[in-house]
């Protein structure tokens, strides 16, 4: 995507690293894959995750960020 930007795909596992991404506390940010990105937030939500940052569009698709009931920071994205 970008020259900051490295994918990986090897054994049905697939995956990717960005430089200059890191959750708010520095630590490296993970973000995982949802097909139904609207229906992804909601169980994140009943599950006790608070919202950081709204479902947003950057070029790879869509996504928002939040945090998991421990405070780490996680994002769920999906390309449409």
């Amino acid at each position: 995507m970008t020259p900051d930007y490295a994918a990986f795909e090897h054994a049905n596992v697939s995956g990717g690293i960005a430089s200059g991404e890191t959750s708010k506390s520095g630590a490296p940010l993970v973000i995982l894959y949802a097909s139904k990105l609207e229906e992804a937030q909601a169980r994140v939500e009943k599950a006790g995750g608070k919202i950081v940052k709204p479902i947003f569009s950057f070029p790879g698709g869509r996504r928002f960020h939040f945090t998991d009931p421990a405070g780490n920071e996680l994002a769920i994205w999906s390309d449409h």
